[in-house]
């Protein structure tokens, strides 16, 4: 029973740097009030679970990707499924257990982070490369968060993909090496078929403190921009901002970010650790994604559920009442704090902060065309065969 209740509770199971030049803090004193406005909506008509997982730059494309099914979708703007493509099977085009969900590259194409490799489908399903991992895996684990995706980076005039990296490094989360040369996401240069792994733990980090922590507690958030990597390290409140090149990044600023009721993950004694063993906790504080809006930038985050209210619904679980362990659950994650901090893209100053709609149930969102586009939380009492989709914009009130 306990096990039945931690799904509940979990995602998933099992499944070099310069020296910075400058620290900043958030200021809030001049801070700005934000609201997202509807602009427009779009309905995918899909039977399944459709999660949103990216939006072409212009916003002419979106990608889904349906669990149940494992097929990838591909609508126009107006919510039209123009391809639909399933790459479970035991071929060479299979990307294996998917680490990242589909985003779009180069305007035509699909990159997908598997088990099998980095792999890039036309918008038919045509595998057009695979990119293998630099070693073996063994185990990895996967994180599902509407508009999360493989990202991209154009740099000197050629893209890349960057995904997040999952190489073991001959160590586990029990041990100080493991600490010592984590590295968070790939830089992958589809040309020479190449990864090189990039961002430290750097000086500093909240993961350095000698406790022993889990994946989502540190999955990394991140996005790229005009020659600039912009990272947060899951729980750890701190803003990154690396000058990125191709096989280099240097650590440029570092922002604090202060957000009342975010719960800094604790992290356990190493020795609890074993080897082979990866654990993803959703009710884990974290900033899921970034994302760039015009000439802003949006750091989603979720404040997490406090470890003693997970308990107290855990035991209601293990002593079998199942519904009221339930109901402890939605009406504590109801409460936890979800929102945005708004930051100016050109000098990074704080302007604000949004909460999520809550016709989104608090959910993270994909961006592309200059909006955040954002799924409707289905309606428990009504059974619909169709996703809708809003379209939002960010308005100063």
């Amino acid at each position: 029973m306990k096990e039945h209740f931690s799904k509940l509770l979990t995602i998933a199971l099992l499944l070099v740097s310069w020296a910075c030049s400058e620290n900043k803090e958030q200021v809030s004193e001049a801070a700005k009030t934000y609201e997202w406005v509807i602009a427009d909506s779009l309905d995918l008509d899909f039977l399944g679970n459709p999660m949103l997982t990216d939006v072409s730059p212009d916003g002419s494309k979106l990608v889904f990707f349906d669990q149940p099914s494992s097929k990838i979708l591909i609508t126009d703007s107006e919510g039209n499924l123009n391809h639909s493509f399933s790459k479970v099977e035991d071929t060479p085009d299979a990307y294996g257990f998917m680490l990242e969900r589909p985003g779009f590259f180069r305007g035509e194409q699909v990159a997908v982070f598997g088990m099998n490799g980095l792999f890039i489908y036309d918008l038919e399903g045509e595998m057009q490369q695979k990119i293998p991992h630099p070693e073996s895996l063994g185990g990895a684990g996967s994180m599902t968060f509407i508009g999360k995706s493989v990202e991209t980076a154009t740099l000197d005039g050629k893209e890349y993909l960057i995904p997040i990296s999952v190489r073991p490094r001959n160590s586990f989360p029990g041990e100080q090496e493991f600490y010592d040369t984590y590295r968070a996401i790939e830089l992958v240069d589809p040309d020479a078929e190449t990864m090189t792994e990039l961002i430290p733990f750097e000086e500093g980090s909240h993961f350095l403190n000698g406790k022993g922590y889990i994946q989502s507690d540190y999955a990394p958030a991140y996005e790229a921009k005009d020659g600039k990597l912009y990272i947060v390290h899951g729980g750890d409140p701190k803003l990154y901002v690396y000058q990125l090149r191709p096989e280099l990044a240097a650590l440029d600023t570092v922002i604090q970010l202060d957000i009342p009721g975010f719960i800094l993950p604790e992290g356990k004694d190493r020795a609890e650790f074993q080897e082979g063993h990866i654990e993803i906790r959703g009710g884990t504080a974290a900033f899921r994604n970034i994302h760039i809006l015009d000439d802003l930038i949006l750091l989603n985050y979720y404040a997490g559920i406090e470890p003693a209210k997970s308990q107290e619904a855990e035991a209601l679980w293990t002593s079998g009442n199942e519904e009221e362990a339930r109901a402890m659950y939605q009406k504590i994650e109801s409460e936890v704090p979800k929102g945005t901090l708004i930051y100016q893209l050109s000098d990074l100053s704080y302007l604000g902060h949004v909460t999520q709609p809550d016709l989104t149930g608090g959910r993270t969102y994909a961006s592309g065309g200059g909006f955040a586009w954002f799924q409707k939380t289905p309606d428990p009492d009504v059974e619909e065969d169709f996703l809708r989709v809003y379209k939002m914009k960010l308005v100063e009130r």
